[in-house]
């Protein structure tokens, strides 16, 4: 099973789109529609990622 490719904004898939079109044939790439403005580590990001990935990871 390949893992999908996550990326946080629309901008990032539009731009590995462009730049890798040939590599991501046939990959699942899943945009989490996050804004790119967070600290490393911020608490709300950690909150926001924890809250759009739990719909693409198995449950606990």
């Amino acid at each position: 099973m390949a893992w999908p490719i996550v990326v946080m904004e629309k901008q990032h898939r539009a731009k590995l789109q462009r730049r890798l079109r040939a590599a991501l044939r046939g990959q699942r790439l899943i945009c989490l529609d996050i804004p790119d403005d967070y600290a490393f580590m911020q608490p709300e990001l950690v909150e926001l990622l924890k809250a759009r990935m739990a719909r693409h990871l198995p449950p606990a």
